[in-house]
């Protein structure tokens, strides 16, 4: 597998900045042909790195609302039940786990009444306490400076290094840290698929 590079890191800060870039304007700040960058740009979204392109809405000015940041303290076993409820809600746009099991929630609440509308939008008995903050203002300037590539192997879930190994088992391109986790990871594929279609 060929590492990431730092041509890489900088057609990623490009896109972060603005998805609908020119392969052509792309290639011209990274010095490399509009074809590559495509290749290269196809390549990080075959590994996962690139997931999707989205579109970046101001969501204060098409949706009324107080902005508040909410901290929910829970229960261990409550935890992903009251996320993944909070994600379907259409008023929240971030959700963030601590350390500390905690949910701390981004959220734009009608007429600020924030007890209403928690008690609407998810079972209160699984809240042990929770925090409100008003906000006065939002930005979100995510970035990849700092920060390394690390590939997850499909089947151990380590780090995938540059001995890794990039395999396409069926339509899809997975990584593994060594050739044994690919091994396993193959045979195991095949007996499930051999299952399938019997």
């Amino acid at each position: 597998m060929r590492d990431l590079d730092e041509i890489d890191l900088e057609i990623l800060e490009l896109l972060m900045s603005d998805a609908r870039r020119p392969w052509r304007e792309i290639a011209d700040i990274v010095d490399l042909s509009a074809p590559a960058v495509s290749d290269r740009v196809a390549r990080l979204q075959e590994v996962g790195i690139i997931q999707r392109f989205t579109l970046d809405v101001d969501r204060s000015q098409i949706r009324e609302g107080v902005p508040v940041l909410l901290t929910l303290e829970l229960g261990a076993d409550e935890h992903d039940a009251v996320r993944e409820t909070l994600l379907a809600a259409d008023a929240v746009e971030y959700i963030f786990t601590t350390a500390a099991n905690d949910l701390l929630c981004y959220t734009r609440v009608v007429d600020g009444d924030v007890p209403t509308w928690l008690s609407e939008t998810i079972d209160m008995k699984y809240v042990s306490d929770y925090d409100v903050t008003l906000l006065t203002g939002v930005e979100w300037t995510p970035s990849i400076d700092g920060t390394e590539f690390a590939l997850t192997c499909a089947e151990c879930g380590n780090t995938v290094t540059s001995e890794g190994v990039a395999t396409r088992i069926g339509d899809d391109l997975y990584q593994f840290c060594c050739p044994s986790c690919e091994a396993r990871f193959e045979a195991q594929y095949e007996r499930l698929n051999e299952g399938a279609t019997s």
